[in-house]
């Protein structure tokens, strides 16, 4: 595949968080394949080994530390000269009933899922507004538009995520920078394992778990109301290509749905509120 090329004539440069599996993993391959510079992060290089065998630059980078970011970025204008895409997909899901669900660990998921992206723009945008080019995608979650009972957190802190991405699009709009949100709804990854291990005092501290939300931990043990292999989940590679098309695209839409799921779900924050109460009630009766 010959490399693709930016408006100076040079490969095109892409920064990727979170690519020890699933969606960064393959976004990495995603970008490779179609002949950019990748550089894959990942909080463990052990994780992103493959990907550095494969042809990718390695990074390590925890997206809660500014030093970790301040590192990657310099490294990466000092080798690329400049930084057409940053993809902010590192995240996790911290699942729970808000009463259960202590503020530590409320600040825990903001910093990744939140903070970590905020820090990453701010440290890329004076380069990108330098070339007057660049994109930035956040990767969001169907749960950014649609909050469901026990994922209040997680859905808080991807409704952050877009309201941050949609200031940001309109800011940078005139300064030749795109901003896209990609809203993926379940995806065949470990994200339900974790997802499932966060909401379990058992295996987390910061969960206080109360007699009253036994129901919605029940939902919790059923990894597919949370995503794997449940119904309608979407190979990673689905949601990498929509990435990828992205970044790449000339003028690319502010939000991509991949997946049927994806679509259908963020059409529902648009039902009435009473409507989608007595949809949860279905669901609750459904797994009790």
């Amino acid at each position: 595949m010959p490399s693709e090329t930016d408006r100076r004539g040079v490969q095109k440069t892409a920064l990727i968080t979170g690519c020890s599996s699933g969606i960064g993993r393959a976004a990495a391959h995603a970008f490779l394949d179609e002949g950019w510079t990748v550089y894959a992060t990942a909080r463990n290089p052990a994780d992103i080994e493959a990907l550095g065998e494969a042809g990718c630059e390695l990074a390590t980078l925890d997206v809660t530390d500014q030093d970790d970011i301040d590192r990657v970025v310099d490294r990466v204008l000092d080798e690329e000269g400049a930084i057409d895409a940053l993809i902010n997909n590192a995240g996790y899901g911290q699942f729970g009933p808000i009463e259960d669900v202590t503020t530590d660990r409320v600040h825990d998921q903001f910093d990744v899922n939140v903070y970590g992206p905020h820090r990453l723009i701010r440290a890329v945008l004076p380069a990108m507004r330098r070339e007057r080019d660049g994109t930035i995608v956040n990767v969001s979650s169907v749960a950014g538009r649609v909050s469901m009972p026990g994922g209040g957190v997680y859905s808080g802190s991807k409704f952050a995520l877009e309201a941050m991405s949609d200031a940001l699009r309109n800011e940078v709009a005139d300064l030749g920078i795109d901003v896209v949100v990609v809203e993926p709804g379940p995806v065949k990854t470990n994200f339900s394992d974790r997802a499932a291990s966060e909401a379990d005092p058992e295996e987390r501290e910061g969960i206080e778990r109360t007699e009253a939300y036994d129901e919605f931990y029940a939902m919790f043990e059923d990894a597919q109301l949370i995503g794997g292999d449940g119904p309608g989940s979407v190979e990673p590679e689905l949601v990498a290509n929509a990435i990828y098309d992205a970044a790449s695209a000339t003028r690319p839409p502010a939000r991509v749905q991949p997946g049927t799921v994806a679509r259908v779900g963020a059409l529902a924050r648009f039902l009435p509120d009473a409507l989608l109460d007595k949809a949860y009630r279905l669901v609750r009766n459904f797994t009790s």
